[in-house]
């Protein structure tokens, strides 16, 4: 509750100060205050300590990993905030107006790793949602910024349709919008109404794999990702999607039995296909921003391995992943945000010339592919962990494993142009504090990378 109280007063906050200050580091700096205070606003909670101590009457359920995916992603979004203030003002004409956005994403954020109804997880949605609209345009002068947002918005607005429909089903079915685990019959296992409320489970399915971008639900994202202002992407793509992933989480722990065993059939061809579309497409992209677009879709496909059942893998391995996923991702859009072009010619002899740069964007991509020694090689374990003790089957495990050695392919093929490829790089003038900045990322995902058990002290403290 103290999370979606702050960030909506301080989303209310940067709209006054964009109108009342003018200076985009000020702005900024009063954003980074915001995020601070958010995160200890969360913190208290944890401890027992409530901004408003209201009765949420079963709409809103505080566990300890809701309250600690809240926290983790409020530290990515500052960290997000620190590097990239600076781009974010470049976007518009007040950098404010893009900060009360953030918070209010962070307010449906906020929603979406506590419902405990299905009407609030629309209304997180829709919180979520309406702001990243507004984001992927904002680079009205540019044609393919508004495309992206005129596709946005169609197409998100298709999926919250079929949300609701399957919500009205569910209710139908069960007379309830609450998330209880469905009652299932010994003798023939099946839960009660099961069509009707089977049939509202998979709209609802098919609603969540559009907001994370998996197949066959994701062509939206390389037109969006790639039209929307580059440093606006970056966030799109790592900590709206990392929470829409923990709504879907939570959604399908208690609900996935009431499929039975079609459950069993539609999840493997969900991640095949996103995995299948994801890293094939990638490898024959000539513009990096969208070999990353195609390469978000590859990612989903691995997080969706935690819906496979509820196990102590695919609890820390969901949050484990969001956090180096996102920490990778903001880093390597932090140095393409950087670039006068998104071809992979333009980092050709980038390891020569900002020899610092080559090397944390390497450690991104290692990240990315789950080399081991970086927090992306224990965060593709953990998820391939969380299928194997759901017992899904080897055949499942082996093909994940392809496919991400295939991603290595086109990760490898950017960090080949930095190294091995002569010419100059297209790239703005970078300071040392920047480069200071990706450093510190680079260095926490080795620290994960060789610790990953870090993530999860707190959680269980």
């Amino acid at each position: 509750m103290n999370a979606i109280i702050i960030s909506a007063l301080f989303g209310v906050i940067m709209m006054f100060c964009s109108w009342g200050v003018k200076s985009a580091s000020t702005q900024k700096n009063v954003a980074l205050i915001g995020l601070i205070v958010l995160i200890l606003a969360n913190l208290s909670q944890q401890n027992g300590w409530y901004v408003l101590d209201i009765d949420t009457k079963g709409m809103l359920s505080f566990s300890r990993f809701g309250l600690y995916a809240n926290l983790l992603l409020f530290m990515l979004t500052l960290l997000y905030t620190w590097i990239n203030g600076d781009e974010i003002a470049k976007v518009g004409n007040n950098a404010g107006d893009y900060y009360a956005l953030f918070f209010f994403i962070l307010c449906g954020v906020s929603i979406l790793t506590s419902f405990d109804n299905l009407i609030m997880l629309f209304i997180g949605i829709e919180i979520l949602s309406i702001p990243l609209y507004i984001l992927t345009g904002a680079d009205k002068k540019n044609l393919f910024s508004n495309e992206a947002a005129l596709k946005y918005f169609l197409m998100g607005s298709f999926s919250t349709g079929i949300l609701l429909l399957g919500i009205t089903l569910i209710y139908g079915a069960t007379g309830s919008f609450h998330l209880t685990a469905p009652v299932i019959n010994a003798s023939t296992g099946l839960a009660k109404e099961q069509f009707l409320l089977s049939g509202g489970l998979l709209l609802i399915f098919a609603a969540m794999n559009f907001k994370v971008s998996a197949a066959p639900f994701h062509f939206w994202t390389p037109d969006v990702y790639d039209g929307a202002p580059t440093v606006f992407t970056s966030f799109m793509a790592t900590i709206v999607k990392a929470a829409a992933f923990i709504a879907f989480f939570t959604v399908f722990e208690t609900q996935a039995k009431a499929l039975g065993y079609s459950w069993g059939i539609i999840l493997p061809i969900v991640i095949i296909l996103t995995l299948l579309v994801g890293n094939i497409t990638a490898v024959f992209q000539r513009s990096v921003k969208r070999m990353l677009a195609y390469s978000s879709i590859a990612q989903a496909g691995f997080m969706l391995f935690a819906l496979y059942g509820k196990s102590e893998f695919a609890t820390e391995g969901i949050l484990l992943y969001a956090v180096v996923y996102s920490l990778a991702t903001i880093g390597v859009f932090a140095v393409l945000v950087k670039m006068k072009e998104h071809s992979f010619e333009a980092f050709n002899g980038l390891g020569k010339s900002q020899p610092m740069i080559a090397f944390t964007t390497t450690i991104f991509l290692c990240s990315l592919a789950g080399i081991p020694i970086t927090g992306g090689f224990f965060a593709k374990y953990y998820m391939l962990n969380a299928l194997y003790v759901s017992g899904a089957g080897l055949w499942l495990l082996i093909t994940a494993i392809l496919f991400a050695a295939i991603s290595v392919f086109y990760y490898f093929k950017l960090i080949q142009a930095m190294y091995f490829s002569a010419g100059e790089p297209a790239m703005n003038e970078i300071d040392k504090t920047y480069q200071y900045k990706l450093l510190l990322i680079a260095i926490i995902l080795l620290v994960i990378g060789v610790l990953p058990s870090v993530l999860f002290n707190y959680l269980y403290f």
